[in-house]
């Protein structure tokens, strides 16, 4: 697994933001973003979106 600086992490994307989730927002993942002004390949996607955490806690930065 790859170790992201996540403070390089920038123009998230998110989808599968459903409200009728809330509060887990289970179904959300991140669909796009770039990584040291670089957009990210998929494979990096899905490797981030494999932190279940860090997906969690930018879909409730990007909700307010």
């Amino acid at each position: 697994m790859t170790k992201f600086d996540f403070n390089k992490i920038t123009n998230v994307v998110l989808d599968g933001l459903h409200h009728w989730d809330y509060p887990d927002y289970c179904d959300a993942f991140i669909d796009s973003a770039d990584y040291d002004g670089k957009e990210m390949t998929d494979e990096q996607l899905d490797e981030l979106n494999e932190d279940y955490e860090l997906v969690y806690e930018l879909v409730w930065a990007n909700l307010f």
